[in-house]
């Protein structure tokens, strides 16, 4: 009896590019990124304001600004390679096989419509379902997203929710057409503390429930540990390090990894202030020679200022750099570092 054919990745990256043409030049805003998401599996992407998270998202579901265009490298949804389909296309994939997430709930929910119009339209346009079975369907998913009186509430107005039942919302929308994969862009950004772990527990549950990839993107190292399975680290538009969360977070390779590391509070604990990477993210415009962070970098040497661009392969495949820190000793370097700014 022969094998199973495998299944694809609900999401593969292949050596992805995004440049910005401007009247001085291209810049490359996404450089030579690849990675794949299997179904079920939360990969969270993680890095500074500028690394490229968001861009690499809005690149997958088509939703570059112009002139931002994707330049090189593919994108595969479900084995399907969709980079190269029309607007109408991928108009049609997402919401049906990509649903979004984003940072702000009252940017993805139109204010003139109610709540349960916008469900039932969302599934109407995407499912093979009449206008009672959606409203039915629309009940039953903002129950399941913890809507209190969901029945009552269904024609209600966006308004008349809070920031957090706002986003309880989004999240139905973005589930409902049974998506094989969500993009959720900083989705707790703009909520409480309180009400963050809310929604970051539950759309894990959701996603795991129904063997949803997730494609997580956020600047909160806090977030990536508590929800994803694996984690990208972007910098200046590359990638610096991928693994395994535990992994990555407890035995950093990329020093910038463990820079993101040491400036949280749990690393930073007993000290008087949270260390922070020196500098700043470099503009487009502006690139260094070489490895991008080297000028951030405490233990940058002469060679990551003349290679260009070290790829994972540097690092056997989990770091781009080539001097990587000690896996037995990189929390150590990380404590160190925190201790050393806060003195």
């Amino acid at each position: 009896m022969s094998a199973p054919d495998p299944v694809p990745p609900a999401l593969e990256l292949r050596n992805l590019r995004v440049d910005i043409p401007t009247r001085r030049g291209t810049l490359r805003a996404v450089d030579d990124v690849s990675f794949a998401i299997a179904p079920g599996e939360i990969l969270g992407v993680v890095g500074e304001s500028g690394a490229g998270k968001s861009m690499t998202g809005n690149a997958v579901i088509g939703l570059l600004d112009p002139p931002a265009r994707i330049a090189g490298g593919e994108v595969h949804l479900n084995g399907r390679r969709i980079d190269t389909l029309g607007r109408g296309a991928l108009r049609r994939i997402r919401g049906a096989e990509i649903g979004m997430v984003f940072q702000d709930p009252t940017s993805s929910l139109d204010p003139l419509l109610t709540i349960g119009d916008q469900l039932v339209e969302t599934m109407r346009a995407h499912l093979d379902i009449s206008g009672k079975a959606a409203r039915a369907r629309a009940v039953a998913a903002l129950e399941e997203v913890g809507i209190p009186g969901a029945r009552d509430r269904i024609d209600s107005y966006p308004f008349q929710f809070s920031g957090g039942m706002r986003q309880r919302v989004v999240i139905a929308l973005a589930l409902c057409a049974e998506p094989s994969l969500v993009i959720a862009d900083e989705p707790t950004t703009a909520l409480d503390v309180s009400v963050q772990a809310q929604i970051i527990a539950l759309l894990k549950r959701l996603c795991a429930e129904r063997g949803t990839a997730v494609m997580l993107v956020t600047h909160d190292m806090g977030v990536i540990a508590e929800t994803a399975d694996r984690v990208l680290v972007m910098y200046a538009g590359r990638m610096a390090e991928l693994g395994p969360v535990r992994e990555v977070i407890d035995r950093a390779r990329h020093p910038y990894t463990a820079g993101l590391m040491a400036s949280t509070p749990a690393a930073s604990r007993g000290a008087r202030r949270l260390y922070q990477i020196p500098g700043a993210m470099p503009r487009l415009t502006d690139l260094p020679e070489g490895c991008p962070f080297h000028p951030r970098c405490p233990k940058a040497q002469e060679d990551c200022r003349r290679v260009p661009r070290p790829t994972l392969a540097a690092d056997g495949g989990r770091a781009a750099c080539l001097h990587p820190l000690d896996p037995e000793r990189g929390a150590e370097d990380v404590a160190r570092a925190a201790e050393g700014t806060a003195r």
